[in-house]
């Protein structure tokens, strides 16, 4: 199959929720696949699809890179945390502004009110700011309402924290070899974890409520995007022009969100209940060619 009839099996789980009942606000939908898998691509797609007749739909799209802290507060972040290798670039649960975050998620829910302002600014991160670390800009995307979907794509869209002694029991079994739910992933998961530590782990994890507290009430829907050699994409994706050793710092510390956090997605989190998306997820999984190989509901 092509991209494009995974974009129109995306299109169609999309309209069926947001047909599901009468709507005054948006349907929300999470987007999540890993850095590579072409998310940003499905996003754009979908916009093309829905906004085209007979649809003729009105869509938001942003992406989690946008909710990024500001250089200064990356910085900061790890100034505060020398010893956090996941917090020494962007990328990990702890480095986004999850007020910014939801305070755009609210304006957007209540674009569609009467007594609302009719225009809401999405921010922009712009990665290639000094050099690479990348920065905020000082001027966003308007969107103007009324607004029928929301659309927030990312690569931890959807991660749940775990309780601490989960998490704990999954790190040290990923350190001692024994963690058989890895397969593949096993070798690359314990490679990366080397120096980093137990209460790193647990800062991320401890970050990751806010995105649950504050984001995830907003969605209905949700769509997981995942590659068939998704273990392999990991161990090599670093972006064009990385070297051998850029690389496996990349994928040093951003590998440990998929190994405690991703499961989450369909599950919620050890302590948490399902969530709020839960019966209404689609997970379409694509190969190499970006052909659809099989789709699942969750």
């Amino acid at each position: 199959m092509s991209t494009l009839t995974a974009s129109t099996l995306a299109a169609q789980h999309i309209l069926a929720e947001f047909n599901r009942i009468p709507r005054s606000k948006p349907l929300f939908v999470g987007i999540q696949g890993p850095q590579g898998s072409g998310k940003t691509h499905l996003s754009r797609s979908l916009v093309s699809l829905l906004s085209s007749p007979p649809h003729s739909l009105h869509l938001a799209v942003f992406s989690v890179d946008d909710l990024y802290l500001t250089h200064e507060g990356l910085v900061d972040l790890a100034a505060n945390n020398p010893g956090n290798r996941l917090w020494k670039g962007r990328g990990q649960p702890g480095t986004h502004d999850v007020e910014l975050g939801a305070y755009t998620l609210k304006k957007l829910r209540d674009l569609n009110d009467s007594s609302s302002s009719n225009i809401v600014t999405l921010p922009i991160f712009d990665k290639s700011k000094f050099n690479g670390e990348g920065d905020r800009l000082s001027e966003g995307v308007n969107i103007e309402g009324p607004v029928d979907i929301v659309i927030l794509e990312g690569w931890c869209m959807g991660f749940y924290p775990l309780d601490n002694e989960t998490l704990n029991k999954k790190r040290d079994a990923i350190i001692s070899g024994s963690d058989d739910s890895l397969r593949n992933d096993l070798d690359i998961a314990q490679r990366c974890m080397e120096g980093i530590s137990k209460r790193d782990v647990e800062q991320v994890n401890e970050s990751l409520h806010g995105y649950v507290e504050q984001w995830y009430p907003y969605f209905e829907a949700f769509i997981q995007w995942r590659l068939q050699q998704e273990h392999d994409m990991k161990s090599k994706n670093g972006g064009v022009g990385m070297t051998d050793d850029q690389v496996v710092k990349f994928v040093d510390r951003y590998i440990p969100g998929y190994i405690f956090f991703a499961p989450g997605i369909e599950h919620g989190g050890s302590s948490q209940n399902c969530p709020p998306w839960h019966g209404r997820g689609l997970c379409i999984t694509i190969d190499e060619n970006r052909q659809v190989i099989k789709t699942s509901k969750f």
